[in-house]
């Protein structure tokens, strides 16, 4: 059987896109563990929109500056003025943002936006209620536990996708159109905000076939995390706590944030992480989140997946400081596509969200740009692919299947100092010589018998060295300090 469609992936971009592929369309959705462990079911602060037309200009200049003005113009003003309409369509399908009194939309600020245009909902749980609304809305087959391990290409088309349903099982599926939106990398990382299932796999398979990746050296740090948690995917403390009032401080009580960008808090999240991350290493103090600026019953109305969590690992909020630390968040870089979302050089192949690099976010993602451009470029790839209607013939296609080993006894050790290589010598603060360490590192692993999922994450991971090492100077969420 070929099917119309394979979706490589179930957060907000993999999902949205389902949601709007005809019925009548036999699609099939790789989830690579349970639908709810994506990046998209833990965002808490919100979705960024132009409020009207009005504030397309204001919300393109925000995002360039956030950006480092690497953006991708043509891709900026298409994100901001698809806003609108894909933001209303959204609502109009049954999807609830929170709303003031008045029953008009309860739009807040986060940092680095000129004004209030954050949509919520569930006051901190926007990501999980677009999730299971998505879910609800999704009309097509969705197969969990499916881990995808190759691409199955021919001249520039992409006529199926190989995947694991078990430690020993691989299956594949022929598909006329394939679309790519597995989310970024974050599982690569010692400490980081992400699902476990982001861990590149999807990136190393692109750079194994030498299909073009970009900006792979642009990841972004959230400044505010919960220190101090055992696990390596970190609570994180939403923007939008800063974009209402919070504010960081040493162990002494001070705001140093001032001393090194006029905005502090509001500062973009590459500098808020630097600074963070260069007070701590210069000074030795503790750094905390500072809640003084809220009332306990406002607090817990807006914020009460925060509040809930934060209290279980024994924070009462808003009445004591909470310790905090920059970790991995976002990757700006991805699969090089198109305004139309389509990879570089394929006929059939498309990719969307964090996995895929249109120049949207340039050089640091201004904050919530990720759920809207999620949105925006699934409906885009959608509408392109039904317009070209391209079919493949699996009889045209031959390929031998090769049978690959999903894990070895070597790999859990590999995987740790893997972790350990990227925080510690590809994180906030890069260094030449340390990221050539590291590749020499990671080059040493790729020479050894390792299983194939960790075989793609070293690729990716070397992927990111290279693109660091090649970019010399300091670039927006890129900085590279003299050795």
């Amino acid at each position: 059987m070929i099917y119309d469609y394979v979706i490589v992936g179930a957060g907000i971009a993999g999902l949205n896109a389902a949601r709007l592929i005809p019925k009548n369309k036999k699609v099939l959705i790789l989830c690579k563990m349970s639908t709810w462990n994506s990046n998209t079911f833990w965002a808490q602060g919100g979705i960024a929109s132009a409020i009207d037309e009005q504030d397309i200009p204001a919300h393109i200049k925000d995002t360039l500056e956030a950006g480092a003005n690497y953006n991708n113009l043509e891709a900026v003003k298409l994100l901001s003025k698809e806003s609108i309409p894909t933001i209303k369509e959204l609502i109009s399908a049954g999807m609830n943002f929170d709303k003031n009194s008045d029953g008009t939309l309860a739009y807040t600020k986060e940092a680095a936006h000129s004004r209030n245009r954050i949509l919520h909902a569930s006051g901190d749980a926007t990501g999980r209620e677009i999730h299971i609304f998505l879910l609800e809305h999704c009309p097509h087959e969705i197969l969990t536990q499916a881990v995808v391990c190759d691409l199955l290409i021919q001249d520039d088309i992409c006529y199926g996708v190989q995947y694991f349903t078990s430690e020993h099982e691989q299956k594949v599926v022929f598909a006329h159109n394939t679309i790519i939106a597995s989310g970024g990398v974050g599982s690569l990382y010692r400490y980081h905000t992400n699902s476990t299932a982001n861990a590149g796999e999807i990136h190393g398979i692109i750079a194994e076939k030498n299909i073009a990746l970009k900006d792979m050296e642009m990841t972004q740090f959230h400044p505010t995390v919960l220190k101090g948690t055992s696990f390596a995917r970190k609570p994180l403390l939403s923007e939008a706590l800063r974009g209402e009032g919070a504010f960081v401080v040493d162990e002494n009580g001070k705001r140093f944030l001032f001393d090194y960008h006029e905005d502090g808090e509001l500062a973009p999240r590459d500098i808020v992480s630097r600074a963070i991350f260069d007070y701590n290493k210069k000074t030795g103090l503790g750094v905390f989140l500072n809640f003084d600026n809220f009332e306990k019953k406002a607090f817990k109305k807006r914020f009460p997946n925060i509040y809930e969590n934060i209290k279980d690992l024994g924070y009462e909020l808003p009445f004591e400081n909470v310790p905090i630390s920059p970790a991995f968040h976002y990757c700006m870089g991805g699969i090089e596509v198109g305004l139309d979302t389509k990879v570089k050089g394929f006929k059939n192949l498309y990719a969307i969200g964090e996995v895929a690099c249109n120049g949207v976010h340039g050089a640091n993602r201004l904050a919530s740009n990720s759920l809207l451009e999620g949105l925006v470029f699934s409906r885009i790839a959608v509408l392109k692919s039904l317009e070209e209607d391209f079919k493949i013939s699996k009889d045209e296609y031959q390929k031998n299947i090769k049978i690959y080993t999903r894990n070895k006894l070597i790999d859990k050790d590999i995987k740790d100092d893997l972790r350990r290589i990227m925080w510690e010598q590809a994180g906030i603060v890069r260094s030449k010589k340390e990221l050539k360490e590291a590749l020499e590192k990671i080059e040493g692993y790729l020479k050894l018998d390792v299983g194939r999922l960790l075989y793609l994450r070293l690729l990716t991971a070397r992927i990111i060295l290279k693109a660091s090492l090649k970019r010399e100077k300091s670039l927006g969420a890129h900085y590279i300090k003299e050795d």
